[in-house]
């Protein structure tokens, strides 16, 4: 572990306490102007800060008010042994019910933004068709708690929740039926949310969706090859590679909707959520560096290099072939510059090594010639967290700014997710269990890193942290909490503010 300085020991020490004492403290308590020398002064002025959820991981109400049922909700039920608690997502923190206290205490912490997703079937329960009133509303409602807060909604399309009903008609993002249907549902979002929503993210992760979905089949809809898991179906040398590209067209089609027919009179900017690692090379041999450069092309470029230059990288054509989907003249000529921003996702950075080439069992980790590690000569990259593939490496945001800086023309960029967990312990006390100290340390290391890229002119406008609260973590189910907000799974979903809350809070002093 590395040396904590005593000013940020310090730091630490005055949040916990300030933690511990919370429900002793009256409402309108307002903390102190304390002068620390980094808080939100020093960026660029404009510089949203925000906080982010998911809809499936947050809003629960999933079989009521008309919502249809997500692959989701049919992936926990059917395979619920790949969830690490057996839960799912039908209550998870009932944010359904609680958005306005919810929106009201992002609001306190000081936040200028609040990113959240739109459940695609609880507007349009089987996908297409129909449109549920009452889940339109609920997001009317939600957007205008928000505004009415002083906050900026930024609104994500797509988070993993495909509707069911198209999983079952067609197969999903398997099939190119997909791209209109997401088009049209992305229309009628821009038309009814657009007037008050200025940031739109057609998509949240694809590589998540692609990767863990149809190759390790550890997230819905569970499909995989029988020699990578156990699930029902699936092709994993194959169906990562269709599905992300559907989901390529997907966006592109979004985008082209909102550019031609609102962007002009709504004033708003759309762009895209891609998560990656940084990857550094684990020896400075040749290969180990080249292996590294494919890892952020099969990561990162497989979705950016189509929406900024047209087409895949090249290291993908090459290795992946006639298994890696073509676009047509058409499709790549609309795709390029298909973004007005890049929403990144990053949370570590992983040692990688030249693995060589296998003939049988492929797989997109086989495809890419590269051995992914968190250690190098038995020394973990970062600080170990209680997830096993997440190591606090702040230097990893500034080399990964600076590399989309040098390779993607300098886009604008939001950090739409950045964020570490701590294990659900139910033996700690409330109390001690809102002493997060590690998140604290964290944050306070990767906003130093953004802040250093933004002076090497990486044109970063935003930062949101994973996330608002603890909620459902996928396959983690809640054994894993991200939040800046304590929920009691055991006593009504009660929300505390844990330490980084008031970190944060006074970070964002203005």
């Amino acid at each position: 572990m590395k040396a904590i300085s005593p000013s940020f020991l310090c730091l630490i020490i005055l949040v916990t306490l300030l933690a511990g004492s919370i429900e002793s403290a009256p409402a309108n308590v307002k903390p102190s102007h304390y002068a620390a020398p980094f808080n939100r002064s020093v960026f660029p002025s404009g510089f949203l800060f925000g906080i982010g959820s998911a809809a499936y991981q947050i809003e629960g109400a999933a079989a009521i008010d008309g919502r249809g049922p997500s692959i989701w909700d049919t992936y926990t039920k059917q395979q619920p042994g790949k969830i690490w608690d057996h839960s799912d997502g039908s209550l998870a923190i009932d944010f359904y019910h609680r958005y306005k206290s919810d929106i009201k205490m992002v609001k306190e912490v000081g936040l200028d933004s609040y990113r959240f997703s739109i459940s695609w079937s609880r507007i349009f329960p089987k996908g297409k068709g129909a449109v549920n009133t009452l889940g339109v509303k609920f997001y009317n409602d939600l957007i205008n708690e928000i505004i009415a807060n002083g906050l900026k909604p930024f609104v994500t399309l797509f988070h993993w929740d495909l509707p069911q009903a198209l999983e079952d008609e067609y197969g999903g993002f398997l099939k190119p039926e997909i791209v209109e249907d997401f088009r049209n549902y992305a229309d009628f979002c821009f038309k009814t949310f657009g007037d008050r929503v200025k940031h739109w993210v057609t998509l949240n992760e694809p590589y998540g969706y692609s990767v863990n979905g149809y190759s390790g089949g550890n997230f819905a809809p569970g499909r995989c090859s029988n020699y990578v898991g156990k699930c029902p179906a699936g092709d994993s040398s194959t169906e990562p590679y269709i599905v992300n590209h559907h989901l390529i067209l997907a966006h592109g089609a979004a985008v082209n909707c909102y550019k031609n027919k609102y962007q002009a009179h709504q004033k708003g900017q759309i762009g895209v959520t891609i998560v990656t690692f940084f990857f550094e090379p684990k020896s400075n041999s040749d290969a180990d560096r080249k292996a590294a450069r494919r890892a952020l092309d099969f990561m990162f470029g497989w979705f950016a290099n189509p929406i900024t230059f047209g087409d895949y990288p090249e290291s993908m054509r090459s290795l992946v072939g006639s298994r890696l989907p073509t676009f047509t003249k058409a499709q790549s000529e609309s795709l390029k510059g298909s973004y007005d921003f890049l929403g990144i996702n990053y949370y570590t950075s992983n040692f990688v090594e030249y693995a060589p080439p296998t003939t049988t069992n492929k797989t997109y980790f086989t495809d890419m010639l590269a051995k992914l590690s968190s250690t190098r000569n038995g020394v973990p990259i970062g600080t170990p967290t209680p997830l096993s593939w997440l190591f606090i490496y702040p230097e990893g945001i500034y080399k990964l700014m600076t590399y989309i800086r040098d390779n993607y023309n300098n886009p604008p960029v939001y950090i739409t997710e950045n964020g570490v967990a701590e294990s659900k312990n139910d033996s700690l006390a409330i109390n001690e269990a809102r002493k997060d100290g590690i998140r604290i340390r964290y944050h306070d290391g990767h906003l130093k890193s953004l802040l250093h890229a933004i002076k090497d002119r990486v044109n970063v406008k935003g930062y949101y942290i994973w996330s608002f609260s603890d909620s459902f973590e996928w396959d983690a189910g809640y054994t894993a909490r991200f939040g800046i907000i304590y929920v009691d799974y055991k006593n009504n979903l009660s929300r505390y503010p844990k330490s980084s809350a008031f970190w944060l809070k006074k970070f964002l002093l203005k």
